[in-house]
């Protein structure tokens, strides 16, 4: 017996410390793909939300001064009174550039399509123009304004962010549009102050792949489509407003979320190289494998202290459903295989109750998963007291249940589910709030054939509650 003992200790604690470093190196590997989820479904998609929030936030200034001008009376009396002296407009455009300190301002006008600028009247629009396009397109535009990113007309190497305002006069006749232009470079700017805050690198390219904005520092191809382990998925992030990709480039793995910002026709990518959480997670991987060689060596000496205990706690864990108290499907397998021997050396029957409770996600999504536990643990205790002392109830799995019926036929044990189904009808529930949950169960019955095997009973056991489920549910179906 000594040496059986010893015997035990040791192979408990060889397997003690092989499951130690299996659930270490285990939680290693969910903690580092926890961690590349987190980034790449998670962390990068916040940030990229931020800064296009920031975007937007910095560029509602410009809005709001153009939506100023589109709305100042000065401008919508200056066109109805014919325009009379373009230096009125001028001094207004200056006006506005000097005061807000944009880059430039402008007006269109609908009638003369002349195009007014602080520095004069630069020229008059046309519709056969490429360079007038934008003007065309704010005249059949549903909304009040948008953001454009051309060349400045005055200065056609200055690319620059417009804001074209569509301006009415006091009956809502459209007369011209107007704006002011924020400088590519100030939005350059913006570009590092993102990096800096996030510390991550973040560029703009267009539909074409080429990299139209990006901080001062970067260097590289200036076209997504050449970058080491980003041209495979170029396509695929031009093609698609959002994206959440991984690829390696020079041995690093990167994380890269993209979206389409509608407003200016670019994609933001958001990029992070490597996991700086990597080195951490491999330390905490040592930590745990030395703590769990130590607790080996205490579990070691307790258990050489206490193996009856322990062995009755462990058989107890195998077997017994740890919320409800009704026996597990570990469990299974040695109870039938027990009720089957009886049945075939006295001749009698084997039957089985397969049964769930009706709608149960609704009850844990209304009352909470406590009060949904609190119901699993009574619906057990009010089936078994429909059931003999010789009938085994297994919890199969989340709300479904299964009775084992030694010495059962058929009939008796549609009569035993019917007892079971009316005793949960009738149950007054789990008090929550004041209020009572009541319940109901469907239940599918069975009996066991010759030739049947485990599996065979079990089948036509569910197959038969889900009749049951099928014909309306808290009611009881037989499967032959």
């Amino acid at each position: 017996m000594k040496n059986k003992k010893m015997q035990f200790v040791w192979i408990l604690s060889v397997l003690l410390l092989a499951g130690f470093i299996t659930t270490s190196f285990v939680g290693y590997y969910v903690a580092h793909k926890s961690l590349v989820n987190q980034i790449a479904e998670t962390t990068l998609p916040l940030t990229s939300d931020n800064i296009y929030s920031e975007i937007q936030r910095d560029l509602l200034r410009p809005v709001f001064i153009s939506s100023l001008m589109a709305q100042d009376t000065f401008v919508r009396d200056w066109v109805i009174n014919g325009e009379r002296d373009e230096n009125e407009m001028i001094r207004y455009l200056k006006e506005i550039e000097s005061r807000y300190g944009t880059v430039t301002s402008f007006f269109v006008s609908e009638k003369t399509r002349k195009y007014y600028h602080p520095t004069g009247v630069l020229k008059t629009v046309s519709e056969t123009a490429p360079a007038d396009r934008w003007y065309f397109r704010v005249r059949k535009l549903h909304s009040d304004y948008e953001i454009n990113v051309d060349m400045d007309t005055a200065d056609r190497q200055s690319l620059t962010f417009f804001i074209n305002y569509r301006v009415y006069d006091y009956e809502g006749r459209y007369i011209g549009a107007t704006g002011v232009g924020l400088a590519v470079k100030a939005v350059s700017d913006m570009v590092d102050t993102y990096e800096n805050s996030y510390g991550r690198q973040v560029y703009f390219t267009d539909r074409e792949g080429r990299i139209t904005l990006c901080s001062k520092n970067r260097k590289g191809p200036e076209n997504i489509r050449q970058i080491s382990g980003l041209s495979a998925l170029a396509t695929q992030i031009l093609t698609t407003p959002n994206n959440s990709l991984t690829y390696e480039d020079n041995g690093e793995t990167v994380y890269l979320n993209s979206r389409l910002v509608t407003e200016f026709g670019w994609y933001l990518l958001v990029a992070q190289v490597g996991n700086p959480m990597e080195g951490h997670i491999l330390n905490t991987l040592m930590g745990n494998l030395a703590v769990s060689l130590v607790v080996t060596v205490i579990v070691l000496f307790l258990v050489n202290l206490t193996i009856g205990g322990y062995q009755r706690r462990l058989e107890e864990m195998a077997t017994t459903d740890k919320l409800t108290g009704a026996a597990n499907r570990q469990l299974f397998d040695t109870l039938f295989d027990q009720a089957f021997k009886y049945a075939n050396r006295q001749r009698g029957s084997l039957s089985a109750i397969m049964f769930d409770i009706d709608r149960f996600k609704q009850i844990n999504d209304t009352y909470g998963h406590l009060d949904g536990d609190q119901v699993l643990k009574d619906l057990v205790q009010t089936a078994k007291a429909q059931i003999r002392d010789s009938d085994t109830l297994f919890r199969w799995g989340g709300e479904e249940f299964l009775v084992l019926l030694p010495d059962c036929g058929i009939k008796q044990a549609k009569n035993v589910a019917e007892k079971i189904r009316q005793a949960i009808e009738s149950r007054k529930g789990v008090a929550h709030g004041g209020r009572v949950i009541s319940i109901t169960a469907s239940f599918g019955v069975t009996q066991f054939l010759d030739g049947d095997i485990r599996i065979d009973l079990v089948r036509r056991a569910d197959r038969a509650l889900y009749m049951a489920k099928g014909n309306g549910r808290n009611r009881v179906e037989v499967a032959a």
